[in-house]
């Protein structure tokens, strides 16, 4: 029997956080769940091919947007089961287990807990956060990687090709109780949070949230995360 699990990762000239992103992911492949690993590239100018080359990757190109290259690796996936993995975050160790037990609930996505790599108290109340969000909401970040069987995804419609906002998208389509949130947690990138200052880019998250529920084009709130 195959292994289920096809990853998707989408890329942008990220190739230093690449590397880690993957060694994690290798659990998987040792404990035979991963079938296939899939980056999905938006044109990057760095040496990410040739590092998915090394491992076996399949390489999938097109237009930069986080939306429009998760379903492009979606369609190229052949697995029973999509985890979709941001390149910037690192799987916990015993994920695996968690996407065993997974599999036999096809009606529901699972989700991780979030947490931070450094940054201390506003770290984890950053993450407390998001973590509180995606249980009482069934909101949660694209970081938290996202377990989901090809026939769910296909029943609500896949990925959006929008530049932003495609987790939350994604997740509303899903509807609250669909989503099953681990007691393991990734770890993510914090760089944005450091240079930004953590309250100012959370009150930046939560703004571009609630102006994209009053229906602002993601478009825009791509531009000003951007900024």
């Amino acid at each position: 029997m195959r292994a289920p699990i096809s990853i998707v990762i989408p890329t942008l000239n990220a190739a230093p956080q690449l590397a880690e992103t993957l060694a994690r992911v290798m659990e998987g492949v040792d404990a035979g769940v991963v079938r296939e690993l899939i980056v999905s590239d938006g044109g990057s100018t760095d040496d990410i091919a040739r590092l998915a080359d090394t491992v076996g990757a399949e390489w999938v190109e097109g237009p930069a947007g986080r939306g429009g290259q998760l379903a492009r690796g979606a369609e190229a996936a052949q697995g029973a089961w999509l985890l979709f993995l941001h390149a910037d975050t690192w799987l916990p160790e015993g994920w695996s287990d968690d996407a065993l037990a997974h599999l036999a609930h096809p009606d529901r996505a699972l989700v991780f807990s979030l947490s931070f790599r450094g940054g201390g108290a506003m770290a984890r109340i950053t993450g407390g956060w998001a973590n509180l969000r995606t249980r009482l909401f069934g909101l949660p970040y694209g970081d938290q990687a996202l377990l989901i069987s090809r026939a769910l995804y296909d029943e609500i419609g896949g990925f959006s090709d929008i530049p932003l906002m495609e987790d939350v998208d994604l997740a509303r389509r899903l509807g609250r109780g669909r989503i099953t949130l681990s007691g393991r947690a990734v770890q993510t990138d914090p760089s944005r949070y450091q240079e930004r200052g953590w309250l100012s880019q959370g009150g930046r998250n939560l703004w571009r949230l609630l102006r994209y529920f009053a229906g602002a084009d993601p478009r825009e709130l791509a531009r000003s995360y951007r900024r």
